[in-house]
């Protein structure tokens, strides 16, 4: 029987649009697999094994939230994380979480407020929000496929050479409603600005993760059962065809 143990970034702080909703879901696709599941929250100040963490999660946050945790997440938990993924940890950060994964925010008031630099990205502070429903079309090496979700950030996030997109924007504004790019990928770790929550709307998405999480610690050779999504892809094909239209 296989196990996996996650980590939940801030959870009180970094919480909001439903993000707690990916945590669920991970766990209850995990549990209809008989894939037993540790969760251990990451809290101001916690002292974390990330080398035993196989899939992590950092969820977005207001403003204040984020500022109370941003020095925490500098001073104690870059440097082991950064070791862990390095090492193949999977890691999905959403909004405010992918913020402080990248070099600096610059805010609209000209204060530049430090990443950990784990991705190859930076984000520019505006007075206008970038909100509403988001559709790219991804492929993480099993072909094109679409991912939805709900995006409200004013900061604009913009892409270096390290990183590559984790899709296309077919609807919605991504990034920073420029280039057409949506979310950024090093490794098997990915940052996004996809709410909603991302992961009950898109079951493929989240197989993908937990599929790299199993591989990470149990072999190459390890894979996930199929499950019966057919209520899950019809909602997420709905919104699809919305947004399309």
């Amino acid at each position: 029987m296989y196990n996996l143990t996650i980590a939940h970034l801030y959870p009180e702080q970094m919480n909001i649009y439903g993000d707690r909703g990916n945590i669920i879901t991970l766990r209850q696709r995990c549990a209809w697999r008989e894939i037993t599941t540790t969760l251990i929250p990451v809290m101001p100040g916690s002292s974390i094994d990330w080398q035993s963490v196989d899939l992590a999660f950092f969820g977005g946050g207001q403003d204040s939230g984020q500022a109370l945790i941003a020095a925490d997440f500098v001073e104690h938990q870059a440097e082991p994380l950064r070791r862990a993924a390095e090492t193949g940890m999977v890691l999905l950060a959403i909004c405010g979480g992918y913020q402080l994964l990248g070099h600096y925010f610059l805010t609209h008031t000209g204060e530049k407020l430090p990443g950990i630099g784990l991705l190859d990205v930076h984000t520019v502070g505006s007075t206008q929000r970038l909100i509403g429903n988001l559709l790219i079309e991804a492929n993480w090496g099993t072909g094109r496929q679409t991912l939805v979700g709900f995006e409200n950030h004013s900061g604009g996030t913009f892409l270096g050479k390290g990183v590559k997109p984790l899709g296309k924007v077919l609807a919605g504004h991504g990034n920073n409603g420029q280039d057409g790019s949506e979310g950024a990928v090093w490794q098997n770790v990915i940052g996004c600005y996809m709410h909603g929550s991302l992961l009950p709307k898109n079951p493929h998405f989240a197989d993908h993760l937990l599929e790299l999480a199993l591989q990470r610690r149990h072999g190459a050779s390890a894979t996930l059962s199929p499950l019966d999504d057919q209520l899950e892809l019809a909602a997420h094909n709905t919104m699809v065809e919305r947004l399309q239209h």
